[in-house]
């Protein structure tokens, strides 16, 4: 066993360093160990269990073990037990290797311990065939031969040598049988639960009929013994059929699996998935690769290729994935150059000895029905020059690429040209205007308004047409009852004081979609054709969606100690998670305005605003636009002292203009007995001295809402399981003000909630032992979170605008608005959730320690929040996860001999180690000492001894 053990350890390092290369590969990953796993065990295998049978009929000592008090499968499990611990202790000779590739690169053990894994499950297979091959002969070479032939059987049976000769239907058949096919998903860090129950159905059908081998060396040929021979073959028969038909029942199962990556690079995201899996007609991807390339890109195939396969897998047969070398088919090469044109891209090589150039193949062509799209290698990769000259070279994000090309091909545009025609419908571009009314300042808007125009007309091939109106004009089709009934559009007034109005508004029509538009004067051509090309997008799928993002200018604060402490709240977790489906832009709303491409406005713990942010906003909603504001009335303090928990009061918020819309949000905080515990430092009197403890308690202004507390038919909540809200305040909707609006109470604490008005936040359990506060006022169930869709009246409706130089009212000659819009469309939405912190980083983070992922419940709400108010629930994005080869450090060749030569060193060293440990146990072995014939008594042995003696 120990010959075979070490020739098994010398061909896999062979094997690793030569036949594949690893040196030259520059891939931190023991892939080569693992792909001719297969083969190397087969032949080990093969020899440790040829003679565990074999030898005990050749020596006659089958029949004693037969005759022992144990169960067949008692035999056969224990020398399927000794075969396993001789192969586990082979693979664990082999660990020298990943320990190596980790210390020369970033090793990613989840392949490493997957590989382990399907080796032993692999080796598994391979040992109860060779016990139950050795179970049928006494000779130890036949029964070699005849487990390597079985073994290679299985093997050949999935390879793309004998699959290659079939059609696809048989041909997936025989790769579901094929060992070594099963083992590639494994190879590449992906464990398929259909591939690990194969090996042991595999395992446990040849156990059996091992068993069976056995216990028909005991059968008579008689009659009386027919029965059980019956009874016996039906079992066995019944135990492997099921066996088998379990790996058919779990076939087009497809989903089981675990990706063990570290970054999960093989895991498509959800959206991938829903976008492949709803593909209505076949989508070719067919990568074109060079054999022979530039070293850099070498190793990213094999990565680009696993990509592809995750991509056809998905698809539920919906995308066909191809990889081709061009060089190697004229009829390929050609085709790729006259339909797609695609050609070999030269790239220039240097080694010690000469500089040559390589053209080759770096491509992927993405293809549905009669449009295509292909990325070239610089479509894929990125390039990061390293601080000693060389350069980085790595995939950008191959998942998002992919997704992206798949979606232009499905949807038929990227640019404002592929809109165009991608929409059916008619579109009309009217430009309500009054000429003799409009202020000065806003006198050459319109000519740039028909300069842009004029340019889309003309790149819309005839689908747009763009005219101006007067309302007030007598001749005009349209006046201003007609827009009042028809878009909800009023006038807008130059100032409160004089009743002086005027239009200057832009209709857009897509069909029976319309959307309004409020030019203003610093307006440039590029932003008013920016602005049109992102409404034209919105009124198309497929296009990504732009969240402006406000939140609050905290400073560092000078402390108690003389230094400066940093702001304690900060949303970051909020930010990556909103980044994960649309372009998110920081907001700055002192001008008075959002920026045009903004889709929703999020506002996020409103303080120290001035009146021209608070009018930007206004305007925003006053437009159609979508507002999502997360206004608490307490926040943490920039400070916090130790010793303690404080909250303070917001200042100069969105409380009075929310209230303007109808929807109060009190200066107040929801306490409730339904809550998320919360570690506080507790003050306790033990015999007269004071104890301070760090116990986590019920903690009732941490609000827990649960199913019950959510309105179960809104998209935002449908799916959530629980919210926290934190330091909460409750809201209040104005039934007069929102009579003409639809409103969702999306969250709602319980019945036995209470409000409090205190800012003490420090739990007193001794003397509130219930609770840690005390029960203030009446408890009912309080509103805590609330949508709101439909028209709403300006909040600077009656008053006068500020200016956008000091966000004051205006007190002399400043800069103003031109005017204020005073009612909205019926499109207009607006969510209000009664805290801020709930989605703070610094909450969230205590809610992480203590449960886990329950504090992804809190950013899940949000991200639904934008989405409903996107309308746009199913955003084609994906999230940023890079996928990228992880390479090997710069080696000189006497570096990667010394490596090469210190892992077979310590493979025979190791080796030894346990010879001489095998050794030792043998020598200090004593033999089992006999009990001999019974002696005769002693006066007959005197006997016998005389008479022997006559």
């Amino acid at each position: 066993a120990l010959i075979f053990i070490g020739a098994f350890l010398v061909v896999t390092l062979f094997t690793f360093f030569w036949v594949d290369a690893f040196f030259a590969r520059n891939i931190a990953d023991v892939r080569p160990l693992f792909r001719w796993m297969p083969i190397l065990l087969l032949f080990l295998v093969a020899a440790l269990t040829m003679r565990q049978w074999s030898e005990e009929q050749r020596v006659g000592t089958l029949e004693v073990l037969l005759t022992l008090p144990l169960r067949r499968i008692e035999l056969v499990l224990g020398k399927f037990l000794a075969v396993m611990i001789l192969i586990a202790l082979s693979l664990a000779l082999t660990l020298f290797l990943p320990i190596t590739v980790s210390l020369l690169g970033n090793l990613d053990w989840g392949p490493v311990a997957g590989g382990y894994l399907a080796a032993l499950l692999l080796a598994a297979a391979y040992a109860a065939m060779g016990l139950f091959v050795s179970s049928r002969t006494d000779n130890q070479i036949v029964s070699l031969i005849i487990t390597v032939l079985l073994g290679g059987l299985f093997y050949l049976l999935g390879s793309p040598a004998v699959t290659g000769l079939v059609g696809d239907p048989l041909g997936e058949v025989l790769r579901s049988i094929g060992t070594g096919s099963r083992f590639e998903s494994i190879e590449r860090g992906v464990v398929d639960l259909r591939d690990l129950l194969y090996y042991l159905a595999l395992t446990g059908i040849f156990l059996t009929l091992n068993v069976l081998s056995l216990d028909a060396k005991r059968w008579s040929k008689g009659r009386r013994t027919a029965p059980y021979r019956r009874q016996a073959l039906l079992t066995v028969g019944l135990i492997v059929l099921n066996l088998a038909l379990v790996n058919v029942w779990l076939f087009p199962l497809s989903g089981l699996r675990a990706d063990l990556t570290a970054d999960r690079q093989y895991s498509l995201s959800p959206v991938t998935k829903d976008l492949i899996a709803n593909l209505p007609e076949p989508l070719l991807i067919r990568g074109y690769f060079s054999e022979k390339t530039h070293p850099l890109l070498a190793p990213l195939v094999p990565t680009i290729r696993d990509m592809l396969r995750e991509y056809e897998i998905a698809s539920n047969g919906q995308i066909k994935v191809e990889i081709v070398d061009p060089r190697q088919d004229e009829k390929i090469e050609a085709e790729a150059a006259e339909v797609y044109g695609i050609r070999p891209s030269p790239f220039r090589v240097s080694d010690r000895y000469e500089s040559s150039v390589i053209n080759s193949y770096f491509d992927i062509l993405i293809r549905y029905g009669d449009q295509h799209i292909v990325l070239g290698f610089a479509d894929l990769i990125e390039v990061e020059p390293l601080p000693d000259g060389g350069v980085d070279v790595r995939l950008r994000n191959l998942e998002y690429d992919l997704t992206r090309a798949i979606k232009r091909v499905v949807y038929g545009f990227q640019d404002i040209g592929m809109v165009f025609k991608a929409i059916e419908d008619p579109i009309s571009l009217t430009l309500f205007v009054t000429p003799q009314t409009l202020p000065e300042e806003l006198q050459e808007v319109p000519d740039r308004i028909e300069a842009v125009a004029r340019q889309l007309e003309e790149e819309s091939g005839g689908k747009l047409t763009y005219q101006v109106i007067d309302p007030d004009d007598p001749t005009s089709p349209v006046d201003r009852d007609a827009l009042l009934n028809g878009f909800g559009l009023q006038p807008i007034a130059t100032s409160p004081i004089l009743p002086q109005f005027y239009y200057l508004h832009l209709l857009l029509q897509v069909g029976d979609q319309a959307q309004l538009l409020y030019p203003t004067a610093d307006l440039t051509e590029a932003e008013l054709r920016s602005e049109l090309e992102a409404a034209l997008k919105r009124a198309t799928p497929g296009f990504l969606k732009t969240v402006g993002l406000w939140l609050p200018n905290l400073q560092p604060q000078p402390n108690p100690f003389g230094g400066m402490s940093q702001p304690v709240s900060s949303w970051d977790m909020l930010l990556e998670q909103l980044r994960q489906d649309y372009t998110v832009k920081r907001v700055d709303l002192t001008t008075g305005r959002v920026p045009g491409d903004v889709d929703v406005l999020v506002v996020i713990a409103p303080q120290k605003m001035s009146d021209a942010e608070r009018f930007a906003i206004d305007q925003y909603l006053m437009r159609g636009g979508a507002v999502v504001v997360a206004a608490g009335n307490y926040v943490l303090p920039v400070v916090q002292f130790p010793g303690g928990l404080y909250v303070e009061e917001v200042q100069d918020g969105l409380r009075e203009m929310l209230s303007g819309y109808g929807v109060d949000v009190a200066q107040a905080m929801v306490l409730d007995p339904q809550n998320e515990p919360f570690p506080v430092r507790v003050q306790r009197t033990i015999g007269g001295a004071s104890v301070i403890e760090i116990q986590q308690l019920d903690y009732p202004p941490f609000v827990d809402v649960r199913r019950s507390g959510m309105d179960k038919a809104s998209p935002i909540v449908s799916n959530l399981p629980a919210v926290t809200m934190h330091w909460v305040s409750p809201i209040t909707l104005d039934e007069e003000k929102n009579a003409g609006r639809e409103t969702t109470i999306l969250l709602r604490s319980t019945d036995e909630s209470w409000l409090r008005s205190d800012i003490d936040v420090q739990p007193d359990p001794d003397t509130y032992p219930d609770y840690g506060f005390p029960v203030e006022g009446e408890q009912q169930s309080w509103p805590l979170a609330v949508a709101l869709r439909g028209p709403f009246e300006s909040y600077f409706k009656d008053r006068e605008p500020p200016s956008l130089v000091t966000g004051q009212p205006l007190t002399g000659t400043q800069e103003t608005p031109a005017g204020v819009i005073t009612a909205s469309p019926d499109s207009a939405r607006l969510v209000v959730i009664g805290s801020a912190e709930f989605i703070d980083d610094a909450v969230l983070g205590l809610s992480r320690n203590l449960s886990a992922d329950r504090y992804l419940n809190n950013l899940q709400f949000m991200q639904n929040a934008v989405d409903w108010s996107a309308e746009d629930e199913d955003l084609l994005t994906i999230r940023s996860r890079g996928s990228q080869a992880r390479l090997l450090k710069p080696l000189e060749r006497a570096d990667q001999s010394l490596w090469e030569g210190v892992n077979y060193g310590l493979a025979l060293l190791t080796l030894l180690v346990i010879g001489g440990v095998w050794y030792w146990r043998r020598r200090s072995e004593e033999p089992m000492e006999l009990v001999g014939e019974t002696a005769p008594p002693a006066g007959k042995e005197a006997e016998a001894g005389g008479a022997s003696d006559e």
